[in-house]
């Protein structure tokens, strides 16, 4: 698969099979992934992957969290902006709408809206999981590189043909996270990354993108 393929190929998979992702591949698509650039090469992020009963602890403890009813854990960083201005605002909105509206769920139906979104805490079914940490004084640079450091892995992991979605939902609860995983304490949540098998009964939506008008600007 060249690179235009598992870019084009690569989307947000919301169902997995429960099929683990053999260690092999992950020792191969991560060992490449380190080859990420990041400013004055700091290589800022920490990966945690998280299979087995380990990733079977956190999952429950997460669900018996959500079942009671609890909200979650008081953010550390800012998800989106306060106020979305336009074309960002309406971006979200249809991803929601889209979403949603996929499954047959209204706008209003807020109860049915989080039963589809705690299927985040079940990385969707998957078996394999990662979590992306930095160290709490990184500023946005390093969280830059990050993100390039995830689309890498997310490209490889199409190489390999699997799939992923990255997920700062697990950030809603980001202490029952470490609670799971014991990282340092200067280390932060940023992200999680399902990882496997789509599942072949599902369908899984494609998001439009804004056209190269939008947003490139070409100076000559």
């Amino acid at each position: 698969m060249d690179v235009y393929e598992a870019v084009q190929s690569r989307q947000s998979i919301r169902a997995f099979t429960d099929r683990p992702v053999p260690r092999d591949v992950l020792d191969r698509v991560l060992t490449a992934a380190v080859r990420t650039p990041s400013g004055g090469n700091l290589q800022p992020w920490h990966i945690y992957v998280l299979t087995g009963d380990r990733l079977a602890e956190l999952k429950k403890r997460i669900a018996e969290r959500v079942a009671a009813g609890d909200s979650g854990d008081e953010p550390e960083f800012a998800f989106y902006p306060p106020r979305l201005a336009s074309p960002y605002r309406e971006r979200l909105a249809e991803m929601g709408a889209r979403r949603y509206g996929a499954l047959g769920i209204a706008y209003d139906d807020t109860e049915a809206r989080a039963r589809v979104r705690a299927e985040n805490w079940n990385c969707f079914g998957a078996s394999t999981a990662l979590f992306c940490y930095l160290d709490r004084n990184m500023p946005a640079p390093q969280w830059a590189d990050a993100g390039m450091y995830l689309q890498t892995v997310m490209l490889l992991l199409r190489s390999e043909g699997l799939h992923s979605c990255t997920q700062i939902a697990w950030a809603e609860y980001h202490r029952t996270v470490d609670e799971v995983i014991s990282p340092p304490a200067e280390r932060m949540l940023f992200c999680g990354m399902s990882m496997g098998f789509p599942h072949p009964a599902a369908t899984h939506l494609c998001l439009p993108r804004a056209s190269l008008a939008e947003t490139v600007t070409f100076l000559e």
